[in-house]
């Protein structure tokens, strides 16, 4: 690899794989020593193509979500059975690798830019910016964007667009999928919550199970198939459906509510 060569997206890919290797020390121990990250799937992910596979799914936090990610694709890429042990899986990271992003976060200091860097695809969100309910049009270019980083590889997306659960995914990732037609996959994260604050960057609790399952891919009909049945069976395939909130206890649910309050930008304990 040349030192100067670049992604799509301009990016040098030294840099970026720089950046990963140090990121992914930098962060190791916090899915393996203050937490145990208990990861199932990692024969999926042996298993995908090198470009057009989609990742969804549901979300906790800003940015350890993702980082999680970054550590048990690589570590299953090079051989780990569902684990994270001995870092040194990140010496050759993947690096056609993307997740999506609210552009206003990315922004928003040196360390989100560091991370975007990394591999966001920040698009302006339709519904949100700044804290306030907004309602703006698709950008075209962004869409672009999500399906050039398809072309290149691999990307991961949060189709409900926020940390708070149970909330409706969003319209566009159905779209995105009846156009680029990637294989989806789809992932299950839990604990992480619990285990830092709402962006992710600070451990709020040690000594936490957290969670990540990588399903099969979603046996989708990109011709036939509605933007609302895509939906549907991406709600099941996260466990984000409103069905399952029947099977879970009022007190649990009440538990999550709280614990989201607490995590609030605004809260002061």
């Amino acid at each position: 690899m040349g030192i100067f060569k670049k992604n799509p997206f301009g990016h040098i890919l030294f840099l970026k794989k720089w950046l990963i290797r140090i990121l992914g020390v930098m962060t190791h121990s916090r899915y393996k020593g203050f937490n145990t990250l208990d990861i199932e799937g990692s024969e999926v992910i042996r298993n995908l193509p090198d470009k057009n596979v989609l990742f969804v799914s549901n979300h906790q936090t800003y940015f350890a979500d993702v980082v999680a990610m970054f550590h048990v694709f690589n570590a299953s890429l090079k051989g780990r059975d569902d684990s994270i042990k001995n870092v040194g899986y990140l010496w050759n990271p993947k690096l056609n690798f993307y997740y999506v992003a609210a552009k206003e976060t990315m922004g928003k200091s040196l360390l989100t830019k560091i991370l975007a860097y990394a591999g966001s695809i920040s698009i302006e969100r339709t519904w949100r910016a700044d804290g306030q309910d907004v309602q703006r049009q698709v950008k075209m270019s962004d869409i672009s964007s999500i399906g050039i980083a398809l072309e290149d590889g691999w990307v991961v997306t949060f189709p409900q667009g926020t940390t708070k659960p149970w909330k409706p995914l969003r319209k566009g990732t159905a779209h995105i999928i009846k156009r680029y037609k990637p294989i989806v996959v789809p992932v299950v994260i839990d604990g992480f919550r619990r285990s830092f604050d709402k962006k992710g960057l600070y451990i709020k609790k040690k000594g936490i199970l957290q969670s990540m399952q990588i399903k099969e891919p979603l046996d989708i009909d990109y011709d036939n198939e509605s933007v609302e049945q895509i939906i549907e069976k991406l709600e099941y395939a996260i466990e984000q459906h409103p069905s399952f909130l029947h099977v879970i206890p009022e007190s649990e649910l009440a538990a999550y509510e709280a614990d989201h309050e607490k995590r609030r930008y605004s809260h002061k304990s």
